[in-house]
């Protein structure tokens, strides 16, 4: 249930184990670094891990600190801490103490522990804007018991495939500072449970074969070794609590109150939430916009990044698109901007990150995606760019700042021209009709990206709908902005003109009573029932003409509307496919061939509500979603779906765009809300 600012998940003995191995939880850092698991305590992905800082030397997410193993002692027994008891691979015959309940508190991650009158608590977070995890464990009930901690570390990036060898480690004890090296590796792991007294006995343990069943599952390298140096011993008392803390930093500053840390993370969540009226009494959207926070991030892999803008009077700001492998996506920036700045009134990070991204626009391109562990960006995308001013657009809307639309309008002057002009990966205006038309062998250039072996799932080459939608609206707010700002502006407003009579003769398919998903491609026009043709109706300055609107919304309403999302392809295509699993290869083919995006839901709405003055109707569009809170990665919203019921979550836990358009929805449809774009 939620509980206000909480989410709370009871567990009994006769509960199903798998409920715990199946769900998720996440804290993040605001530098793109997080600590993540599952509710049993048991790590079930190669990405899990208690800590993962995001690095700028050697730079990307590094998993130093795959998991702690904790013991309390109590009257003399020794019992194992967490959900090991549910896992039949691992700890074989221990003795445990008993998972009462696990609640997500203003996203810090709590478990509550009990046996024979015995009460005790353990919690993690991280320090916000710095690469240091905090785990507190509290006698909530009871006299006194021995804690132990023995911290695993694995020093691989996060993406990289399971080590089968632990590695070669070297370990310095000083006055209670402890410090880890891997032999290859410059990274130091500083570590230590606080306040004293405390204890470390130098123990040393490999272990080997540790399996990850979300990597099995999928098909993956599933078996990961790892490497403790020895355990921490503590004891603890009520009031009286320990805390284990690890870092990347120096050891002066980390001379803080660990136990501090989490008042101090719910305070500024508690902050955040206040600066949006709208949020209060409201608990799901509380919910939604805590789970926004933590995608917006300075990102921590590119430090030097921010000296710059700062030296320019700027602010570096970004979001990354889900978690847990995802990074920052200029595509996955631009749509989900409005839902996790704008509706939650961070208004000053929102201007930020269109700043930020400003200053990556190369030959009237906005980047793709920055790689893991890369600094140069990839440009392979034909509609992050003119997502990009759609966000603009809204911010706009929201702030009145014209300073920064004053700032930005030379460049989205010079993104215009290199569309007209023609750019890389055959991006261009199509002087005939003014559509824009973009075809690269090997590449997949709009959001329906999936590529295996060099096999492009759904190409999408020639002109795809959704592409003309964005670029009617840039050209109509161009238009519109030059004459705000006193600059030529009828360019922008006759090629506008133009793209809406080509799109409106070219893109109707009378026989199907609906838009074409792509027309002038390699084998002609491609009538396969896509959401994408929503965009055509649902942005701020409509391409398609009114007279359509009613057919397109009915059409989508039949064929694509889950109560999780909409699918990617009606169910009559020879291409689809009802579930996303198996290998990597069955997975991409499933992608986007029926599998349901709840991102879609946001742009669908809009659409609807330009059809049918009905919030209600659109509000009942969201009502399974509140329920998935609890499920996959308990207080987010994951980023697909299967195409059937039950409509099982997959790809990742936690999807900044459907974290976002879900929220704006949800916002946009609440009684009394607007129902304007």
């Amino acid at each position: 249930m939620i509980n206000g600012r909480q989410i709370v998940l009871n567990w009994s003995r006769d509960s199903d184990p798998t409920f715990l191995r199946s769900r998720e939880w996440l804290v993040t850092n605001g530098l793109g670094g997080y600590a993540s698991g599952t509710l049993a305590g048991i790590p079930a992905r190669k990405y899990h891990g208690l800590f993962v800082p995001n690095l700028a030397s050697p730079q990307g997410r590094h998993i130093l600190i795959s998991r702690c193993d904790e013991w309390v002692t109590i009257n003399d027994r020794q019992m194992h801490l967490g959900g090991a008891e549910y896992d039949s691979e691992r700890f074989e015959g221990e003795s445990h103490l008993f998972l009462k309940e696990f609640r997500l508190d203003h996203r810090i991650a709590v478990w509550t522990f009990e046996h024979e009158g015995v009460v005790f608590e353990k919690s993690i977070t991280m320090v916000h804007n710095q690469n240091t995890v905090c785990v507190q464990y509290r006698l909530l009930q009871g006299e006194a018991l021995e804690l132990e901690v023995r911290p695993f570390v694995s020093f691989r990036r996060h993406d990289e495939s399971p080590r089968a060898e632990p590695g070669s480690f070297m370990l310095e004890v000083r006055r209670g500072r402890h410090e880890v090296r891997h032999i290859d590796s410059d990274i130091v792991l500083r570590f230590g449970l606080r306040p004293g007294p405390t204890a470390f006995v130098t123990e040393e343990r490999d272990e080997t074969n540790f399996v990850y069943r979300i990597e099995r599952d999928r098909g993956d390298p599933e078996f990961e070794s790892a490497f403790s140096p020895g355990y921490l011993l503590a004891s603890v008392r009520p009031n009286h609590p320990a805390v284990f803390v690890a870092s990347t930093h120096a050891w002066e500053r980390l001379g803080f109150d660990a136990t501090a840390v989490f008042d101090a993370e719910r305070q500024r969540l508690d902050h955040l939430l206040s600066l949006t009226p709208a949020l209060k009494n409201d608990p799901v959207a509380e919910q939604l916009a805590m789970a926004a926070d933590q995608f917006i991030v300075l990102p921590g892999s590119r430090l030097e990044e921010s000296v710059l803008a700062q030296a320019s009077g700027g602010e570096l700001r970004s979001i990354y698109a889900g978690y847990h492998w995802f990074g920052d996506w200029g595509r996955d920036t631009m749509i989900s901007l409005e839902g996790l700045t704008l509706s939650t009134g961070r208004y000053r990070e929102a201007g930020a990150i269109l700043s930020t991204f400003s200053h990556y626009v190369k030959d009237g391109l906005l980047p793709n995606l920055f790689p893991e562990g890369e600094r140069q960006a990839l440009y392979h995308t034909v509609d992050a760019t003119l997502w990009y001013f759609h966000a603009i657009s809204r911010y706009v809307e929201a702030t009145t700042d014209r300073a920064l639309l004053r700032n930005l309008f030379p460049v989205l002057q010079s993104i215009i021209q290199h569309h007209i002009e023609g750019t890389h990966f055959n991006i261009h205006m199509d002087p005939q009709d003014g559509l824009i038309s973009a075809a690269a062998e090997g590449y997949q250039l709009t959001w329906m990206d999936a590529k295996v072996d060099g096999w492009v799932v759904t190409p999408r080459r020639g002109k795809p709908v959704e592409i003309q939608a964005l670029w009617h609206n840039a050209l109509q707010l161009m238009a519109h902005w030059a004459g705000e700002l006193r600059e030529p502006h009828e360019q922008y407003h006759n090629l506008a003109v133009q793209v809406r009579e080509s799109f409106n003769k070219r893109y109707w398919n009378e026989q199907r009573g609906c838009l074409y998903d792509v027309i002038d491609g390699p084998n002609g026009n491609d009538d396969a029932i896509r959401p994408n043709q929503v965009f055509a109706l649902s942005l701020q300055h409509p391409v398609l003409s009114q007279r359509y609107w009613k057919q397109i919304v009915d059409m989508v309403q039949a064929r694509l509307v889950t109560s999780h999302g909409l699918r990617t392809l009606s169910s009559d295509h020879s291409d689809y496919k009802s579930h996303y699993r198996g290998n990597l290869r069955e997975r991409d083919a499933a992608y986007h061939q029926g599998t349901v995006w709840p991102w879609l839901l946001g742009h669908y709405i809009d659409a609807y509500l330009r059809v049918y003055p009905d919030p209600a109707g659109a509000r009942a569009l969201l009502e399974a979603l509140p329920g998935h809170l609890y499920d996959a990665g308990i207080g987010s919203i994951s980023e697909i779906f299967d195409a059937e019921e039950p409509f099982a979550p997959g790809g990742c836990m936690a999807q900044a765009w459907s974290v976002a358009e879900v929220l704006r929805a949800w916002l946009k449809t609440r009684p009394g809300g607007s129902s304007s774009r």
